[in-house]
């Protein structure tokens, strides 16, 4: 039997503050946070990413990363140099691994006006030192971090906009020096892993079609095409988004225009284990990027007042409700 995922820890950044969120089992409906952090004066956060236990907070700004102990303390922080005055089109990004000792973060340089090239950099968590930085020949705009739940690995998605998506794997390795790989494609975007870390899912850049891929080679186990969705690449596309709903179960996100040229989106469910369709949900959302999958076979949307808002599926046939958000940079 495969064990129960972990319970994902989510952030958001509200009113200057960090609040993260735990979905308890069973309970739906608009969550409460289990903690709130508040960043340094003057931060701008750009991405955050709490630590299992609560007492740890990671954030990005456009100039460096910060580590935070719940009641305010600082730990450790980074900058990046030298400084930046670029202020849009790079996001840095950040993650913990899953076990708590590293801090990935991932640098856009190359946009940020810092060089040619991003970097990728390994922190220990407790003191911020530089276990490993990776030069990277990408010039992206922001990123993806997706924490392996058994292995302490980190999956990282650099999207290059027009040019492209990047995925890479870092092991921080115990016993050995930090290791690096870079997956051989250029046209295909990381949505998420499975509960359980066996394989992982990613759309074409073009968005052409979703594939399920083996952990950690990456081997392709299966790949639908917008046809097997029932509908025709020239009216729809497959969305960067959904996720695992379960360990067997993934929700794919395809979009498309109606005649009236407004947006439409509708959510299908496929059993990963056997590569077939297995149904449609609706989900309620303004847009797709909102759906959060927490692998327990619930997912989260967002709120009116911000706060995530957790849902399990209701089957149905109609089209989810669609939105006028652009899509993110990949």
């Amino acid at each position: 039997m495969t064990p129960a995922p972990i319970p994902k820890v989510i952030t958001r950044h509200r009113d200057g503050r960090i609040h993260a969120y735990v979905a308890p089992a069973g309970v739906l409906g608009a969550l409460e946070p289990v903690a709130v952090f508040r960043p340094r004066d003057g931060d701008e956060v750009v991405a955050s990413a709490v630590r299992q236990d609560l007492e740890r907070v990671v954030y990005t700004t456009l100039n460096g990363v910060v580590c935070l102990t719940r009641a305010g303390d600082l730990l450790w922080a980074s900058d990046f140099e030298p400084r930046s005055d670029v202020r849009h089109g790079h996001r840095p990004d950040c993650a913990l691994s899953s076990d708590g000792r590293t801090v990935w973060v991932y640098r856009p340089d190359a946009m940020a006006g810092r060089g040619d090239g991003d970097q990728w950099v390994l922190h220990d968590a407790d003191s911020g030192a530089v276990l490993a930085r990776r030069a990277l020949e990408t010039v992206g705009h922001g990123s993806g971090h997706y924490a392996h739940p058994v292995d302490g690995s980190v999956y990282l998605n650099i999207g290059e906009g027009q040019d492209g998506s990047v995925i890479l794997r870092g092991t921080a390795g115990t016993d050995s020096a930090p290791e690096f790989m870079t997956f051989p494609w250029s046209d295909r975007c990381l949505i998420d892993l499975a509960p359980s870390g066996r394989q992982f899912m990613t759309v074409d850049h073009g968005q052409a079609d979703v594939a399920f891929h083996e952990h950690p080679g990456g081997e392709v186990l299966f790949t639908l095409p917008v046809d097997s969705f029932g509908h025709d690449l020239e009216d729809a596309f497959v969305e960067w988004s959904g996720g695992y709903l379960t360990e067997d179960t993934a929700i794919v996100t395809l979009g498309g225009e109606s005649e009236d040229e407004e947006d439409w989106f509708r959510y299908y469910l496929v059993d990963v284990r056997t590569g077939t369709l297995s149904g449609e949900i609706t989900v309620e959302a303004t847009n797709p990027y909102e759906l959060v999958p927490l692998g327990d076979g619930s997912w989260l949307t967002d709120g009116p007042d911000g706060r995530p808002v957790r849902r399990s599926p209701e089957r149905g046939r109609g089209d989810a409700p669609g939105g006028a958000k652009a899509r993110p940079a990949r």
